[in-house]
C-alpha cells in the first residue's frame, strides 16, 4: 500500500511461504490489532520510518489511518504464524460479526466453497448479527453477445451434472434439482471440515436464479462484490434461511 511507501512485508527467494505476504522488513514493526481470541485474526497494523506522515490537507482522514501510537491501520484482516509470516484473510469492512461476537473473514470461506463445488460461480457469505452462517450461491452460466449472464449452464457444468445423473441444463432447472442441491451440500460439508472454528461453518445455502453481474448491480466495474447491495436485493431469500428471526 502506498501509505507504507509501498512495501512493509516481503517473501524472499530463500525465505518464503506460499499464500503469505512474507515477514516484516527490517525497521518495520507489524502487529495484529485486537486479534480474535478464537481465530487469532485481527487488523494488520504497521509502524516505522517508512510510514507516511499523513494525507495532504486532510487531518481527519489521517487520524483515522494512524492512531496516537503511530500505528497505521491497513484495513486488512490477517494473522501471523509462529515464524513471523503474515497472511491476509480479508478486509475489515467485509468482516462478518456474528450474533455471538465472532469475527469471520468471508473471502477465504467463499473461495473454499468455489474450490469444493466447481459448478458454483459466485458465493456470498451471510451471517452479520446472525446465530449462524449461510450463503447465497450462483451457478456457472453462459453469457450472451453483450456479456450478460443467461439462464443456460456452461457446457462443463452440464457435463459434470450429467455424470451425477442430473438432466439440468439451465439455472431454472438446477435450482430445484435435488442432485444439484446434494452436490452443493456435500461441498459445503467438506468446506466446513476445513473451518478454523465452529462459528465459521456454514449451515444453509440458497441457489439464486441469476448470476451476479455489473448490470444486476451485484458487482462493481472491477468485478468486486457489492455485499450490502446484494444482501438488500436478496433480503427475502436470506430471511428464509433464518426463520427463527422472523
Amino acid at each position: 500500500m502506498s501509505e507504507t511507501s509501498s512495501v512493509a512485508t516481503v517473501n524472499t527467494l530463500d525465505n518464503y511461504k506460499p499464500t503469505s505476504v512474507g515477514r516484516a522488513l527490517n525497521g518495520v514493526e507489524v502487529k495484529i490489532f485486537e486479534p480474535d481470541p478464537e481465530t487469532e485474526d485481527g487488523e494488520i497494523c504497521f509502524r516505522g520510518r517508512n510510514i507516511f506522515m499523513g494525507y495532504l490537507d486532510n487531518e481527519e482522514k489521517t487520524k483515522e489511518a494512524i492512531d496516537d501510537e503511530g500505528w497505521l491501520h491497513s484495513g486488512d484482516i490477517g494473522r501471523v504464524d509462529e515464524e513471523g509470516f503474515y497472511y491476509i484473510t480479508g478486509r475489515k469492512k467485509e468482516l462478518i460479526i456474528t450474533k455471538g461476537g465472532e469475527n469471520i473473514a468471508p473471502v477465504p470461506i467463499e473461495d473454499c466453497i468455489k474450490e469444493e463445488v466447481p459448478i458454483i460461480s459466485n458465493v456470498m457469505l451471510v451471517g452479520d448479527d446472525k446465530k449462524y452462517l449461510t450463503m447465497l450461491v450462483t451457478l456457472r452460466v453462459k453469457v450472451d453477445e453483450n456479456q450478460s449472464p443467461t439462464d443456460n449452464l456452461t457446457d462443463s457444468v452440464v457435463a459434470l451434472l450429467s455424470q451425477h445423473n442430473s438432466q439440468s441444463t439451465t439455472v431454472t432447472e438446477a435450482k430445484d434439482d435435488d442432485i444439484v442441491k446434494q452436490l452443493i451440500q456435500e461441498g459445503m460439508e467438506r468446506a466446513n471440515e476445513k473451518a478454523i472454528s465452529r462459528a465459521a461453518r456454514i449451515q444453509k445455502f440458497t441457489i439464486l436464479p441469476v448470476e451476479f453481474s455489473i448490470e444486476g448491480n451485484e458487482l462493481t466495474s472491477t468485478m468486486k462484490l457489492k455485499r450490502s447491495v446484494t444482501a438488500q436485493k436478496y433480503k427475502d431469500e436470506i430471511d428464509k434461511m433464518y426463520p427463527e428471526s422472523q
